[in-house]
């Protein structure tokens, strides 16, 4: 019987070594496979990170500064302009909060699209996506510009965005190295200058038109006005 238990445990010690060498053949060989599909994928995902930022690169770049240009022009309106004064009056923490605000109101909306791509709605989708971040993006950039002297009291805030930039800063000069973002540069270019040519060549039409449709609702208002008197 003792030779019977000993033969036993020596069985079960041989099969455990084996299967620990098994496994450890398996691991190894797991390994080698994910870093052949890694060598394989990753310029694959890179360029598609690449393009990514810089999609979001050239939104932030023809959106940010133009759509918070459009939003400031309603500053010319004085209601307009007394809210944006008592925002530039906020302590810190309120005017994180009103900075955050726009983001938080239009993110159901993002998800409405999301359930409306789900049901495939395709166009009504889109259109309420881009709708949406157009929307955010003025509202934020506007906001920060209106907030920042308030935000950068807060000292978190301050660290976060001072950690932030330079990173950016970083990232943006690998993207703007990248080809995507030559190509990006060059088709911006091109429709810069085709849009400005269609307009060169409109132009008279249009302000003509607009002169004609002015002259048709004054003459419009007098002989409507004028027949009453």
């Amino acid at each position: 019987m003792p030779d019977d238990e000993g033969q036993a445990a020596g069985m079960l010690a041989q099969l455990g070594k084996g299967l620990r060498e098994a496994a450890r053949l398996v691991f190894a060989g797991l390994r080698v496979l994910w870093l052949l599909a890694w060598s394989a994928l990753r310029p694959v995902l890179v360029m598609a990170l690449q393009v990514l930022a810089a999609l979001i690169l050239l939104f932030e770049e023809w959106g940010w500064k133009p759509l918070s240009e459009a939003l400031a022009w309603f500053a010319r309106f004085r209601i307009i302009a007394r809210l944006e004064v008592l925002i530039m009056q906020l302590p810190p923490y309120a005017a994180l909060f009103v900075f955050a605000l726009p983001t938080a109101i239009l993110f159901p909306l993002k998800l409405l699209a999301v359930w409306l791509l789900a049901n495939e709605q395709f166009a009504a989708a889109t259109g309420l996506f881009i709708g949406a971040k157009v929307a955010s993006t003025a509202l934020v950039a506007r906001l920060f510009m209106l907030t920042r002297p308030a935000l950068m009291q807060i000292a978190w805030f301050a660290n976060a965005y001072n950690r932030f930039m330079p990173w950016k800063d970083r990232l943006f000069a690998q993207i703007r190295a990248s080809w995507v973002w030559r190509y990006g540069r060059m088709v911006k270019t091109r429709v810069r200058l085709a849009t400005g040519r269609a307009w060169a060549k409109w132009k008279p039409e249009v302000q003509a038109r607009v002169v004609a449709f002015r002259a048709w609702v004054r003459a419009t208002w007098d002989g409507y006005f004028g027949s009453r008197t």
